[in-house]
């Protein structure tokens, strides 16, 4: 058995011993991995094993609509502190978070310490990067959803920052409480105007997988 195969049945057993959701992924070597959420309700990320190294990543959040430069600035002072892993954007603008290490650094104790950043890194961040790049989104479903009676309740952790008073987000808030919940059928304001959905907490945040 090659190294690579040794530690990717060493990964396997590591999940399964840890009762996390998993599957095999698209490429060789690669296990698509479920981490359950707070402020997103999950974080799917790909872990692969080549001959030399195992990579990880994560999908964290689509392309902001706005305030770009803020985002960016954001990401940047939280990637001094993630060990081992760092934020990217592909060639669309989406935020991924990822890392890179030689297989004999791979073992139970390093595979429990980069998910647990990797998962912060995704999860923790969720919101107050919705805050950054999305905000003017959100106000506009927040708007919409009022006028017609419907529930708020996906939107509350930012409720400080869309009610007519709130104010803008200085780049470390919010630190509001988990959003959670479906938007309601039919079209949206953000559909309409932003040509796409708020990536709020009630899905990944992206169609599709999260996994790249």
């Amino acid at each position: 058995m090659s190294q690579a195969e040794q530690v990717e049945a060493a990964v396997r057993v590591f999940l399964d011993d840890a009762g996390l959701e998993w599957e095999l992924g698209g490429r060789p070597g690669e296990l698509v991995v479920t981490l359950p959420g707070d402020k997103k309700l999950r974080t799917v990320c790909s872990l692969v094993v080549t001959e030399q190294s195992l990579s990880v990543s994560a999908f964290v959040v689509r392309n902001p609509d706005e305030n770009h430069e803020a985002v960016y600035r954001y990401l940047l002072r939280r990637n001094l502190r993630l060990p081992g892993l760092a934020y990217a954007v592909d060639k669309t603008g989406d935020v991924y978070v990822t890392g890179r290490v030689p297989l004999a650094g791979v073992d139970a104790a390093y595979l429990d310490q980069i998910l647990g950043v990797l998962l912060d890194a995704a999860d923790g961040a969720f919101n107050e990067l919705l805050a950054l790049g999305f905000l003017e989104s959100m106000k506009k479903e927040w708007a919409w959803r009022v006028s017609r009676g419907e529930s708020t309740r996906n939107l509350q952790a930012f409720a400080h920052l869309l009610e007519p008073s709130g104010g803008q987000p200085d780049g470390e808030q919010p630190n509001g409480g988990e959003a959670s919940g479906e938007g309601p059928d039919g079209e949206r304001p953000d559909d309409a105007e932003t040509g796409g959905s708020v990536p709020t907490a009630g899905s990944t945040g992206r169609s599709g997988s999260a996994a790249s």
